[in-house]
């Protein structure tokens, strides 16, 4: 594992951005590593910008900010733009085509489409799982973090749909092989 790990993700009120960051530092609490999370949303509580920033490290953290994101999920074409450049080319964006439809090829990270939405709503007939599904793919990006810590802060933090939130979990998690 990195001495320290940034992750943004970001997007619209009620997708669910301020429980990734949440939940993917509580399964790093929990590994005994040291986290930091900042989050930031505009005056509206659904459909208005949101963003989560985590930093995981072994040793303490001395800044909360994210510079150089290792990691960035955009939710929104407008979290992509705004946040794309900032992200070094050792990185990756895991984006949404559902929401981010124009890609910039010209970026020297690496850009994964996850179809959250799609799969969400064919699966589970409920965008709501987006989310869950998200953070599987999430708990197999990040270096260092455990799968079962981060299936464990899901449903502590979550406690509705314990058995659909655990399938969403397992097929983000087993979407990159």
């Amino acid at each position: 594992m990195k001495d320290r790990i940034e992750i943004v993700a970001s997007g619209f009120g009620g997708q669910g951005v301020v429980r990734l960051g949440q939940i993917v530092g509580e399964a790093a609490v929990k590994q005994g590593l040291h986290v930091t999370m900042l989050k930031s949303h505009g005056t509206e509580m659904r459909g208005g910008y949101v963003r989560s920033q985590v930093v995981i490290s072994k040793d303490l953290i001395d800044s909360p900010m994210c510079e150089s994101p290792d990691y960035f999920v955009a939710l929104s074409g407008a979290a992509y733009k705004r946040f794309k450049d900032s992200v070094p080319e050792y990185g990756t964006i895991l984006y949404d085509p559902a929401f981010v439809t124009e890609i910039d090829e010209n970026l020297a990270c690496s850009q994964k489409a996850f179809p959250a939405k799609e799969i969400a709503t064919e699966r589970f007939n409920n965008a709501l799982f987006s989310n869950t599904l998200v953070i599987g793919v999430m708990a197999r990006l990040v270096e260092g973090l455990e799968k079962q810590l981060v299936l464990d802060s899901i449903l502590e933090v979550i406690p509705k749909y314990q058995d659909k939130n655990k399938e969403a979990f397992e097929i983000g998690y087993n979407y990159l092989k």
